[in-house]
């Protein structure tokens, strides 16, 4: 299942997108409409950018646009210069209370375990939400 995780800085949960089958990257995985990758398909980049919320994200979501802050991704035979090393540690400490929520929600295990329909698996991911924002 793929399913994308809004955040706030602290890692505290926001928002889950729809699951959708597969396991592929997060930018470039089938989604439900052709052609369309999951960010795109639910408009997060869009409507981070029409509201002025930058956007931190991992290297799957290079190309993404230029509203979105990846890391730099290493060419092939080639090292990154000691700046680019800086940047990506930048970053990486930018997005660790990201990861550590995502990490949150993979505590679950209905996350690591299910075997279900994407169509219920929405609905499983839209009540661990709600229970997560109780927390």
């Amino acid at each position: 299942m793929n399913v994308q995780v809004v955040t706030d800085p602290d890692g505290q949960l926001l928002w889950l997108s729809p699951a959708l089958p597969g396991r592929s990257h997060d930018l470039t995985s089938p989604s439900l409409r052709p052609g369309m990758p999951p960010a795109r398909t639910h408009r997060i980049i869009r409507i981070c950018e029409r509201q002025g919320v930058p956007i931190l994200a991992d290297l799957a979501y290079q190309g993404g646009g230029p509203w979105l802050t990846t890391g730099i991704e290493r060419r092939p035979l080639q090292e990154l210069t000691p700046t680019e090393k800086t940047a990506n540690r930048a970053l990486a400490a930018a997005r660790a209370p990201v990861e550590r929520g995502v990490a949150r929600l993979k505590s679950w295990r209905i996350f690591r375990r299910s075997r279900c329909s994407p169509h219920r698996m929405t609905s499983i991911a839209k009540a661990v939400l709600t229970l997560e924002r109780q927390r």
